[in-house]
């Protein structure tokens, strides 16, 4: 598959963190455990900065889904649920993703999700669309093969993987569809990359942090509370990251995230890094502000709650 070229100046601009309001559509595999409902609201709670324009449920495959097809379908359902108790509407609004991973390199799986992006890619607006998958990479790399052409309209903001210098690339969202998260690194697409090791974990709170800022505002902090504590029996000394909302932060404050121009890795088959200085820039977190983070969000379930 041929992309359209982006020279390397355009590239870095676009890469360069935003500092306005910004237009985005949010892929998630919503079910897959607890972090995403986070995301999915943190954007919402925060129009001021962002427009979410759609919300896409991304395939998953581990023990909370039979398959990838059944991964989507749980968090199309799971989203449904976080809008409800959100008062949010519906319509025109969440899509369906792939059932499935990427048959082969280079070839796209059509769907509802891919279908809708590369129409809002290509829609007259100001700026970039912000596209920020925190799953596995299927529907955005899906989109960009359907139409090569969205890479020059979009930044891709993507959670997954480990820090180009970890010995293994290999985590969930990227071992999910290996070709497809190579497609990121290789197209061309301006990215934004948030590792997780080093990066996304330091997201870390637990169940008194979770009752006292969380619990009680509303019906949207009181599902996010239930399903936190729900999702292990021992709260002991037990903390859990919050991953996803690492690259909602970095929409809204960038020092938040801090990141770096690099050259863009080589994901080999064996899913380690391999790095070669011709490749085209993208930019590299390096670490979270996890105080910042938290706050935030915890001061806009307040106001959501109170409104």
């Amino acid at each position: 598959m041929d992309f359209p070229p982006i020279d390397e100046a355009t590239r870095l601009r676009r890469l360069a963190p935003p500092t306005g309001k910004v237009s985005m559509v949010l892929d998630t595999d919503t079910y897959n455990e607890i972090d995403d409902q986070f995301a999915v609201v943190y954007s919402l709670l925060s129009p001021d900065r962002l427009d979410v324009e759609a919300l896409y449920a991304a395939p998953f495959h581990n023990n909370r889904s039979s398959g990838p097809g059944d991964g989507m379908e749980k968090s199309y359902e799971e989203i449904l649920r976080l809008l409800d108790r959100l008062g949010h509407r519906h319509d025109g609004f969440v899509f369906r993703g792939s059932p499935s991973y990427l048959p082969a390199p280079g070839e796209p799986v059509r769907s509802e999700a891919a279908e809708h992006l590369v129409g809002r890619a290509l829609a007259d607006r100001e700026g970039p669309l912000y596209v920020v998958p925190i799953g596995c990479a299927t529907n955005v790399a899906s989109a960009m093969l359907l139409e090569p052409k969205i890479i020059e309209r979009i930044v891709v903001v993507w959670l997954g993987g480990n820090p180009h210098t970890w010995p293994s690339a290999s985590e969930f969202n990227l071992m999910q569809d290996p070709p497809a998260s190579r497609l990121l690194f290789d197209c061309g697409v301006p990215l934004v990359h948030l590792p997780c090791r080093n990066v996304a974990e330091h997201l870390r709170t637990t169940v008194p942090e979770m009752e006292r800022h969380v619990k009680g505002q509303g019906a949207i902090g009181d599902y996010l509370f239930d399903i936190f504590c729900g999702y292990h029996t021992n709260h002991f000394a037990w903390s859990k990251v919050i991953w996803d909302i690492s690259t909602i932060a970095w929409l809204l404050d960038s020092r938040w995230v801090p990141t770096h121009l690099t050259h863009s890795p080589i994901l080999t088959s064996e899913l380690t890094w391999s790095h070669d200085a011709s490749r085209h820039f993208v930019r590299e977190a390096t670490t979270c502000n996890r105080d910042a983070i938290f706050g935030d969000l915890f001061r806009k379930l307040e106001r959501h709650a109170s409104a």
